[in-house]
């Protein structure tokens, strides 16, 4: 929320609880990839973005949204960042990232923040909340950052596209994450907001079975091709590897399971959805 420190100046709590304060908004962003992305559609642009863990020295144009195109930098991994990188951008107002415990950032040291003289706000993307809920997050924020009235827009087109498909394709999904040869990690549907909102609306997901893993069951192959789902979702991710074994008549469709969550981003994703269910071209 805007001026939340009462002051008359800018402030902002974040999905940890922390409060942010200051006299003015801030105008020197630096973000996770997946928020500088939202942040980008909504009308805010990022001063530079950052990685993962999972994420080398190359911006992975799956995760990049339109950040490359409209020539936002890229500083490698989060966790490999310092105050002096940050300051040689000429300074940081604020960093943002994402959390999926509601405590900690995603992909960047608490600790940074302190150093560079930057605040820090995480917004939470965890199984927890709905998607719309998750967007109007970023939607306040980017509201709090001085975004122009009228960037958040709506999906509503889109969520009838998925309905209309569904309605006219008999198609079983299931959504996986390639580890390798050996291993595949397949999707809990109910722990991924974008994936539980396609289930609202009548995508019908294959159960990945019993197993340890909050988001993920991870078996081998053999157990993935047993499902027999009729579409299969796969992580087009550049730290997954493509499908090594792909069931018997299924069709394929990439699934980036780090969708920016901006109301274009995921309208586009319910959109090659839709497509993807009558397996045609978006």
């Amino acid at each position: 929320m805007a001026d939340a420190a009462g002051t008359g100046g800018w402030g902002f709590t974040d999905d940890r609880g922390a409060a942010l304060a200051a006299g003015r908004a801030p105008e020197r962003v630096v973000a996770y990839v997946r928020a500088g992305a939202a942040l980008l559609d909504l009308g805010v642009r990022p001063l530079a973005v950052y990685g993962s863990g999972h994420d080398g020295e190359a911006l992975d144009p799956v995760k990049a949204g339109g950040l490359a195109a409209a020539g936002v930098p890229y500083l490698g991994p989060g966790r490999a960042l310092d105050a002096a990188r940050l300051r040689a951008l000429g300074g940081v107002d604020l960093l943002v990232d994402v959390t999926y415990d509601g405590k900690s950032p995603y992909a960047v040291d608490e600790a940074l923040a302190a150093e560079s003289g930057a605040g820090l706000a995480a917004l939470s993307v965890s199984g927890e909340l709905s998607l719309p809920a998750i967007v109007g997050r970023f939607g306040e924020l980017a509201s709090a950052l001085g975004a122009p009235p009228g960037t958040a827009g709506r999906w509503g087109d889109a969520e009838a596209a998925v309905r209309a498909a569904v309605s006219r394709a008999d198609v079983t999904v299931l959504a996986l994450s390639g580890a390798g040869p050996e291993q595949v990690h397949l999707a809990r549907p109910h722990a991924w907001p974008e994936l539980a909102l396609l289930a609202e609306l009548g995508v019908r997901f294959v159960d990945p079975g019993p197993g340890p893993g909050a988001n993920w069951l991870t078996a081998d192959w053999e157990h993935a091709v047993g499902l027999a789902p009729g579409l299969v979702l796969f992580d087009s991710r550049a730290n997954a590897v493509p499908p090594h074994a792909v069931p018997p008549g299924a069709r394929l469709a990439p699934w980036n399971p780090e969708t920016p969550p901006s109301p274009a981003a995921c309208a586009r994703f319910l959109q090659d959805l839709a497509a993807a269910l009558e397996d045609r071209e978006p």
